[in-house]
């Protein structure tokens, strides 16, 4: 403020009126559910879950524009507010600057879903190569930490937050082709509950949620197995040779977590 003495009053600044503005925009943006790994399975359907129970869904994927736009639209269809982008969130600084750009320009974020994969494959040892075996590691854990190095003093400040870490079997079991993997798996597990037993007392929330069974979406099990015998399973079911899990099930269990 700068005190006018012709007038005898104070004028405010111009930096007066961006506070101003600033506590404004906090106070009417809308909470913010951030999803790392956005695919057209758990990721996108747990999106639009929280975007139907009235927060802003941000979507985050790798690559295929044209899938991310139609997540979107879906959700929109149904009233549910949703944004996206396409990053790979292992280079350097992407989870970090876009946490930080979603915090700014859409509002804060109140529930974190990671759900980057980090399966490359079923192979033995020998065939499981050092730059595969990193590759998981940064996928699975050393991603979760940095968005939480990130994100957790944010929530902490609020004094609320939850973050949810989807996972897989191996987490908890490791077989013979599954080095990378359950190596990957078994630390974003730990992780989890070092992160929680920290952060519980702040008011924040991390779960760490197993998805014992291959997931019924294009993007997971429909990669995996292919478009010919993805779209025949479909038509059978497989229910009686194979765990399938529905996408829609899975977002009713996350939302309650």
């Amino acid at each position: 403020m700068i005190e006018d003495r012709n007038y005898n009053r104070t004028v405010p600044t111009v930096e007066y009126f961006y506070k101003i503005i600033n506590k404004l925009k906090k106070i009417i943006m809308k909470k913010v559910c951030l999803v790392l790994g956005a695919g057209r399975g758990i990721g996108a359907t747990v999106a639009e879950k929280f975007a139907l129970e009235g927060l802003h869904s941000h979507l985050c994927r790798r690559s295929d524009g044209d899938a991310l736009q139609e997540s979107l639209d879906q959700i929109q269809s149904k009233g549910g507010e949703a944004t996206g982008e396409l990053i790979n969130a292992i280079d350097d600084g992407v989870i970090e600057k876009t946490i930080e750009s979603v915090e700014k320009d859409i509002g804060p974020i109140e529930v974190l879903i990671y759900n980057l994969g980090a399966q490359s494959g079923m192979k033995l040892l020998d065939e499981t190569s050092y730059k595969e075996f990193e590759w998981g590691w940064r996928m699975a854990s050393f991603g979760l930490f940095r968005a939480a190095k990130t994100l957790c003093p944010l929530m902490s400040e609020r004094g609320s937050g939850t973050i949810i870490a989807t996972s897989a079997t191996a987490a908890m079991r490791g077989n013979k082709t599954q080095h990378s993997h359950a190596a990957a798996m078994g630390s974003r597990r730990m992780l989890c509950q070092t992160l929680n037993d920290e952060f519980a007392e702040k008011g924040i929330h991390v779960a760490h949620v197993v998805v014992d069974g291959m997931v019924d979406a294009p993007d997971t099990l429909g990669k995996m197995l292919g478009d010919e015998l993805f779209n025949q399973l479909r038509e059978t079911r497989g229910l009686s040779l194979i765990h399938i899990s529905e996408p829609t099930r899975l977002r009713r269990i996350s939302y309650a977590v």
